[in-house]
């Protein structure tokens, strides 16, 4: 029998990966937090990276990054990996000081190295991430977390989360008075990923029902309304605007038409949601298992290469054909939990699909870090995005490839150390 090259056999009927395969997570595991301790700058925050893992002093200060490696080293720390608390320890102090707005509180997008902002606005998106970011630290014990949690459920509470409606605002202007009048589903579905974090550390269920209430209307009336090809771009009012961007298609956060990636990342998430709910309805399993079908259905190989395009228009044609680091690890991610949730070997085929493609494509043979992005033609390229800012989705990707579902991957790990939730090694 021939073996693929991330080391599964096609026959497995046990989610538990052999032995090739756990080397090469243990492999990836560690050439991601090796990439990810050059993005700390000692003065604070934490640098944008350049294609070749070196910080690119041209960037500002983005919140959104700083989050994404406090919450990835928080996740080390609890798997009692050396050398990580004091990274934690500064990504906490940055969201503390450097990022945060002293003036009128909640956080900026990005500010620059003599620390004025970049933008007037501060959005949804960063601060799911910095309640992402807060709710790992505080598992993880952190000196500070607590408190930079407590501050973050504040301000999302009090300026992104409408109660009465369900829903998530997108963005103030900086002292919030001024709300921006357009919705999104990218920053929704990560406060979907926050608010289960938040849930589990706190224990206070109302934060899985906000999830709940978010999916619902996005997945299982939106997407569901079009054939599971859910659109980002909303009104104000929460009605699809399916042209928004259209002579930008290529936006790295808005850009025109449906993003496959984001139809794996719902998928993943519904269940994830399942397992925070006392009672979860059935359509959480059914919409997730559409969503991965239409996903690999129509994004991947669509344009006769293999991968997954960035966008697809409303017919389901290509527009922006780039294959992105981050897509193809909510692939991973998706599919490996799927597959522990239902047992269903379609879903490993597909995991093993994902893996094989990444080590042939995605992940440099010589450092084992991830190319960001990739042309039509499956070679390195930056269209969308320069550099390898993100250690994020692919650090995900090797933790969900071994672990059991929980509502936030933070609760996999027992803070002291003991009674760990079981991750295969």
């Amino acid at each position: 029998m021939t073996e693929h090259l991330s080391g599964r056999r096609p026959t497995r009927t046990d989610p538990t990966p052999d032995t090739a395969h756990q080397q090469l997570l243990a492999n990836q595991r560690d050439a991601l937090l090796r990439a990810a301790r050059a993005s700390v700058r000692p003065e604070g925050g934490f640098w944008w990276l350049g294609e070749h893992g070196a910080p690119d002093p041209r960037q500002p200060l983005h919140t959104w990054i700083a989050c994404r490696m406090t919450h990835v080293f928080a996740l080390a720390h609890l798997q009692q990996t050396p050398d990580t608390a004091d990274v934690v320890d500064h990504g906490v102090a940055t969201l503390r000081s450097t990022l945060r707005d002293a003036q009128y509180g909640g956080w900026f997008s990005a500010v620059e190295l003599g620390g004025e902002p970049v933008t007037d606005r501060k959005s949804a998106y960063e601060h799911a991430f910095v309640l992402l970011a807060a709710s790992s630290a505080a598992r993880a014990g952190r000196p500070g977390a607590d408190q930079l949690l407590a501050e973050a459920i504040a301000v999302v509470g009090e300026r992104f989360w409408d109660e009465n409606a369900g829903r998530t605002r997108e963005s103030w202007s900086r002292d919030f008075s001024e709300l921006e009048p357009y919705r999104g589903a990218n920053s929704s579905m990560h406060m979907v990923e926050a608010f289960l974090a938040v849930g589990e550390v706190t224990g206070d269920r109302r934060w899985a029902q906000r999830a709940l209430a978010i999916c619902e209307h996005l997945v299982h009336g939106v997407a569901a309304r079009h054939d599971w090809r859910l659109p980002e771009h909303f009104t104000a009012d929460w009605e699809p605007q399916l042209d928004y961007n259209l002579d930008q298609p290529a936006d790295p956060f808005r850009p025109y038409g449906s993003t496959v990636g984001h139809w794996l990342e719902w998928a993943r998430l519904l269940l994830h949601l399942e397992t925070a709910l006392v009672a979860p309805p059935h359509w959480l399993l059914e919409d997730a298992r559409a969503l991965f079908t239409a996903a690999v259905t129509r994004g991947w190989s669509v344009d006769g290469a293999d991968g997954f395009v960035y966008t697809l228009d409303w017919s389901d044609r290509p527009v922006v054909r780039s294959r992105m680091h981050w897509v193809l690890a909510e692939a991973i991610g998706a599919a490996a939990t799927l597959w522990r949730r239902t047992g269903d070997h379609y879903y490993e085929h597909w995991y093993q699909t994902f893996w094989d493609y990444a080590v042939r494509h995605l992940i440099d043979p010589k450092t084992g870090e991830w190319h960001h992005e990739l042309d039509e033609l499956n070679q390195p390229a930056n269209r969308v995005w320069h550099g390898r800012p993100d250690v994020y989705h692919g650090y995900q990707a090797v933790l969900l490839s071994q672990a059991p579902i929980k509502p936030s991957l933070a609760g996999l790990y027992d803070p002291m150390g003991t009674d760990q939730v079981e991750v295969n090694r």
